[in-house]
């Protein structure tokens, strides 16, 4: 992406995506009673809790991870009676917040997990070559300074990421221990 991209105007706040990692989801829930803390003029900010079910049940997931079907494969599955939950899903996300890989989609999606590993605040990228991206990971570190902030880059040459965030053009993980 260049730096002289377009402004963001759509960000997509994901909570919930594995049902048994609950910060994202309380925050979700917060900002769905009260956006006002996340609002800013001229971006529209969308807090959204991707999979109900499990969260529900307190689980990872239903039928399948759900961070890992938004794949071509999947979200282009037909929709049948037996297909799993979370792949259905995927499909639904991808047409609220995508479709993945068009102008249409969100700007950036910020995916809220929880690890029981001691990475503390930690972003994960999967694009070195995202300018975009870069820049607010510079910001957000130098906004949190002296806190440390690490960035996992998972970037791969070839691999096409089917991410819960990959939907959107810019997609940032966000764990916290």
């Amino acid at each position: 992406s260049s730096s002289r991209s377009a402004p963001l105007r759509r960000v997509g706040l994901f909570g919930g995506t594995h049902g048994n990692e609950l910060s994202g989801v309380l925050l979700v829930r917060h900002w769905q009673e009260d956006g006002a803390e996340i609002q800013r003029a001229g971006v529209e900010v969308t807090p959204f809790l991707t999979n109900p079910r499990a969260v529900e049940r307190c689980t990872r997931y239903i039928d399948c991870d759900l961070n890992r079907v938004f794949d071509p494969e999947n979200l282009g599955r037909p929709v049948v009676e037996d297909i799993p939950y979370e792949v259905r899903r995927a499909q639904e996300i991808n047409h609220i917040f995508g479709p993945k890989g068009s102008d249409d989609a969100y700007d950036l999606i910020f995916d809220l997990h929880n690890t029981t590993s001691n990475m503390g605040g930690t972003l994960i990228l999967e694009n070195s070559r995202d300018d975009f991206t870069i820049q607010m990971v510079h910001y957000i570190k130098n906004a949190l300074a002296p806190e440390p902030c690490p960035v996992l880059l998972i970037e791969h040459p070839s691999l096409k990421y089917a991410t819960t965030r990959s939907v959107a053009k810019h997609p940032v993980g966000k764990y916290e221990i």
